[in-house]
C-alpha cells in the first residue's frame, strides 16, 4: 500500500491552532510534497524531523535556540555555507521553534530555494514529539501477515500457525466465548511508533470470518456489533503447531519469552500444541491472561525458579 502523501499546506493546517505558528517563507510552495524518496531515505516517518547537528535529507528541519545560535554564531562566511547546507538536503519544511527569530538569510535562502518555512513558540521538543507522531502515522512500516486477528480479554492477539489446524474455527469458538474479530485471513499490520503495531483489517474482509465446509461468515450480523473490531494493538502472536512440530523446534518451558519480530518490534509469542482432544480456546485465554500478568510485572515461571532455588539452599 501506498503511503498518503503529506503536503506543507496540510501540515500547516493540520497544527495551525495546536502549534499556533505562522508561515514565514515558501509561501509559493505550499503543494510541497514529502514524496516517496523522503520517505524511503528514513526508516520511519518519525525519522523525517531531526536536528540541524544531525541533519538528514529530505526530512523536516527543527530550529530551536541552539540551532539558530549555531547559525549565526560564525562569520558571515560560515554562517552562509551553514544556512546553504540545510537547503541543499532540501527539507520539506523548516520549522522556527522556541520563539526564535529567522535570520535573514535563512529567510531569503528559503524565499529563493522555494523551501516553506513555518515558525512557532512553542519549544522545539514539543514540535518534535507532535510532528513525529503525526508523520508516523501517515508513513507508518506496513506489513500483511496471514492468521486470525482478535481482541482476547481486551488484547490484540494474531492467531498464525500451520495450514490446516484450524485457525479460523478457533476465532469462530474464542468468538462465543465473547471475544471480537478484527480480521481473518489477511491482516494488514502498521508500526505507528516505534514500540507499536497496530492491526487491522482489510476493507474487502470487514466483518467475515471463512470457516470450512460452511462458507463466509457475517460475524457482525451473527454475533452482533460488539463482535467485531477495526482494530487493535497487536501484544501477542500465538502461533498454531503440530507435536511433530513442536518438539522438533521448541523448548518446552523457554527460558527467556519467546518474541518475534514484526516491522523491526518483537511482539510476544506463545506456541500451542494442537492434538485431539485439547480445548485450544481454553489455552488461547489462559495464555493471554499470563501475558497480561507479565506486562503487569508477574512473571510466574521467574517467581518459580526463585522459589526452586530457595527450596535448594534449605535443602543444603
Amino acid at each position: 500500500m501506498k503511503p498518503t502523501a503529506v503536503s506543507a499546506d496540510v501540515l500547516f493546517e493540520e497544527f495551525r491552532t495546536r502549534l499556533h505558528w505562522e508561515w514565514l517563507a515558501g509561501l509559493g510552495a505550499s503543494e510541497r510534497r514529502f514524496d516517496e524518496v523522503a520517505v524511503r531515505a528514513a526508516r520511519s516517518g518519525a525519522d523525517l524531523v531531526g536536528y540541524l547537528n544531525y541533519i538528514h535529507p529530505y526530512r523536516v528541519q527543527i530550529l530551536g535556540e541552539r540551532e539558530i545560535a549555531y547559525i549565526t554564531s560564525a562569520t558571515a562566511d560560515d554562517c552562509a555555507r551553514r544556512v546553504a547546507r540545510i537547503v541543499t538536503l532540501e527539507p520539506p519544511v523548516l520549522v522556527l521553534a522556541d520563539g526564535q527569530t529567522a535570520p535573514q538569510a535563512l529567510l531569503a535562502m528559503c524565499e529563493r530555494a522555494q523551501i516553506p518555512m513555518f515558525a512557532t513558540h512553542e519549544s522545539s521538543a514539543f514540535v518534535i514529539d507532535v510532528l513525529r507522531a503525526y508523520l508516523s502515522k501517515h508513513f507508518a512500516d506496513r506489513s500483511s501477515m496471514h492468521g486470525v486477528f482478535m481482541d482476547i480479554l481486551g488484547l490484540g492477539v494474531l492467531i498464525t500457525g500451520e495450514s490446516g489446524l484450524g485457525k479460523s474455527e478457533l476465532g469462530l469458538e474464542l468468538i462465543s466465548r465473547g471475544n471480537g474479530l478484527v480480521a481473518d485471513d489477511a491482516v494488514d499490520l502498521f508500526r505507528i511508533n516505534q514500540t507499536t503495531i497496530e492491526g487491522r483489517c482489510p476493507e474487502l474482509l470487514q466483518n467475515l470470518l471463512e470457516v470450512r465446509g460452511i462458507g463466509l461468515l457475517d460475524i457482525r450480523g451473527i454475533f452482533g456489533e460488539t463482535a467485531v473490531r477495526r482494530k487493535m494493538r497487536l501484544k501477542i502472536i500465538v502461533h498454531l503447531v503440530r507435536r511433530e512440530t513442536l518438539e522438533r523446534e521448541y523448548e518446552r518451558i523457554p527460558y527467556e519469552p519467546l518474541t518475534q519480530d514484526i516491522l523491526g518490534v518483537p511482539v510476544r509469542k506463545v506456541v500451542i500444541q494442537v492434538v485431539a482432544g485439547r480445548n485450544i480456546a481454553v489455552l488461547v485465554e489462559a495464555a493471554v491472561r499470563n501475558t497480561i500478568l507479565q506486562l503487569r510485572g508477574i512473571d510466574t515461571y521467574q517467581e518459580f525458579v526463585e522459589r526452586h532455588r530457595k527450596a535448594m539452599e534449605k535443602g543444603d
